[in-house]
């Protein structure tokens, strides 16, 4: 079933050549969300991943602006536990702790808000996609500062060609997808 189920999700993804700058090929969810069998599927298979690799010990589905936020919450949901958003800079009311990461034209920054999580809890953090791994990087520095624990990251695209996942360090991260 499972293999099935990644077969229907992989069949989903679109690519467009030159997108967004010419040698860019870029990878486009969108037709999984479109689709419900298919996004279905995809959060299916990485509650199970998460349900195999940590059990019930996770407290919190953590998502990334924005497109984590798509996954995040119905991910969250499917294992019965909340999601915290971390946003982009500027987007979140009330006290936050913010962390700067490198982008191939400039600099950004995220954060998240300063109660979203006690010390000790531990969190997955979640996005669409898997690049050069600045932004689940620096989101890991953020859960961080909270004196969370992140026990693991996940997408449902990794580009392997961009090594993104060396960035995490220590942080164990799964993809559903891998593309050269």
């Amino acid at each position: 079933m499972a293999d099935s189920e990644l077969q229907l999700v992989a069949r989903r993804i679109r690519s467009f050549p030159d997108f967004p700058v010419p040698g860019v090929l870029f990878r486009d969810i969108s037709p999984v969300l479109k689709d419900p069998d298919s996004f279905r599927a995809s959060i299916s298979l990485l509650a199970n991943h998460l349900k195999k690799a940590h059990g019930g010990r996770i407290d919190y589905i953590a998502g990334l602006d924005s497109r984590g936020f798509l996954f995040g919450p119905s991910l969250a949901q499917e294992l019965g536990l909340g999601c915290v958003l971390i946003r982009k800079r500027g987007k979140l009311p009330g006290p936050t702790v913010c962390a700067s990461y490198a982008l191939e034209y400039g600099k950004a920054e995220l954060e998240i808000q300063t109660d979203a999580l006690e010390p000790g809890q531990k969190v997955v953090v979640v996005d669409d996609l898997l690049a050069t791994g600045g932004t689940m990087r620096a989101a890991c520095e953020l859960l961080g500062q909270l004196q969370a624990q992140v026990l693991e990251c996940v997408s449902l695209v990794e580009l392997t060609s961009l090594k993104g996942r060396e960035k995490l360090g220590t942080v164990p991260f799964f993809s559903l997808l891998q593309y050269e």
